[in-house]
């Protein structure tokens, strides 16, 4: 498959929603398309895709292209991998063939029998096309698109796309094995394998395999699209892991840290993810993905600044080291549990 332009990605977008796409969605479109750009990471390889027996020179090619149902399809990985640090966290694979009813066969490299299993697309970076009408300010009492679900079959994808008039740019490929889950990301506009962000940059040893239960659960989650992409992704490689600090996930992830901080407060708050103060590590909570049965499933406390709580302990805190005897005037002990001092509370006969 081939790059595609802006320029063409803006023809595609007319031709898949001619309604919806006037200037102000083309503007929306160069400005998301040209931040996907800029955030180009690692790739493992060059992608095809063939879809219901035809190859097509790109997703959005085939997108637009009324006859393709997505009923089946492939991926194919060109040239085979060959091995390397880009694939200590990921399945090798030379192709993956998508059937019907969401089943999948994924073919390794070396001619063996294809591993069966069950296949979903996770919607991770895309653009929602939407006109100036629905959403400028005057447009207010017009008909808003939605954003639908994110995790669906290979033809759930499309439909997704082509009823909502979303563009993605980046999907997760998620291939639910007999022991655990791969998960392959695709950058669709380049039409390349993304490396796994942990490569180079994480000890292989420090992954942990789940089952695809629970990655099963944690897609699921992650499918809702209440949570920011670098959250996201912060989550995903805690569940694969006991344990990082946020120094740890600074370094996968790149950027400034006060940015992997802010996600990670996110996930402790939806409670996802627990903190140790002692050693600054943080853990995914596995059972908020697959829960105990029987169990009611927790739910999630408000959210909370963590700089307004501070604020209010540093307060409580300060007003207790002031606090006073009303009666006597005396200094009450840190942390005071009672209201006088232990010589009036005598007095009045209180002990």
């Amino acid at each position: 498959m081939s790059t595609v332009s802006s320029v063409e990605l803006q023809e595609i977008a007319r031709k898949l929603a001619p309604e919806r796409f006037d200037e102000y969605a083309a503007r929306g479109l160069v400005r998301a398309y040209e931040e996907f750009v800029a955030r180009r990471r690692r790739t493992a390889g060059s992608l095809s895709l063939q879809v219901d027996g035809k190859d097509y020179p790109s997703y959005y090619a085939a997108l637009a292209d009324p006859r393709a149902k997505f009923t089946t399809g492939e991926l194919r990985l060109d040239p085979p991998p060959s091995g390397g640090a880009e694939w200590e966290f990921l399945t090798p694979f030379e192709r993956v063939v998508f059937l019907d009813h969401g089943a999948a066969e994924l073919y390794e490299p070396g001619g063996a029998a294809p591993h069966r299993a069950i296949a979903r697309v996770l919607l991770r970076e895309h653009y929602l096309l939407r006109s100036k009408a629905e959403d400028g300010p005057e447009g207010r009492a017009a008909p808003r698109t939605r954003m639908p679900a994110l995790l669906g079959t290979f033809e759930q994808g499309m439909a997704v796309c082509r009823a909502a008039s979303v563009l993605p740019f980046g999907v997760a490929v998620l291939l639910y094995l007999a022991e655990e889950r791969a998960r392959y990301e695709v950058d669709v506009v380049h039409s390349t394998l993304l490396g796994d962000p942990r490569a180079g940059r994480l000890a292989a040893a420090r992954r942990v395999r789940r089952s695809s239960r629970v990655a099963w659960g944690l897609d699921r989650k992650l499918g809702r699209g209440h949570l920011s992409l670098l959250a996201s992704r912060c989550l995903e490689v805690l569940v694969e892991s006991n344990g990082l600090s946020g120094i740890d996930l600074a370094h996968i992830f790149g950027g400034v840290r006060e940015l992997v901080d802010s996600a990670l407060q996110t996930l402790i708050q939806q409670r996802y993810v627990t903190f140790d103060p002692r050693t600054g590590v943080y853990r995914a909570r596995i059972d908020a993905f697959v829960p105990v049965e029987g169990s009611p499933p927790a739910a999630a406390p408000p959210l909370i600044r963590p700089e307004l709580r501070a604020s209010v302990q540093e307060l409580i805190a300060a007003a207790d080291a002031r606090a006073t005897c009303p009666l006597c005037g005396k200094p009450l002990p840190p942390d005071p549990h009672a209201l006088l001092c232990d010589e009036c509370a005598a007095k009045v006969g209180l002990t």
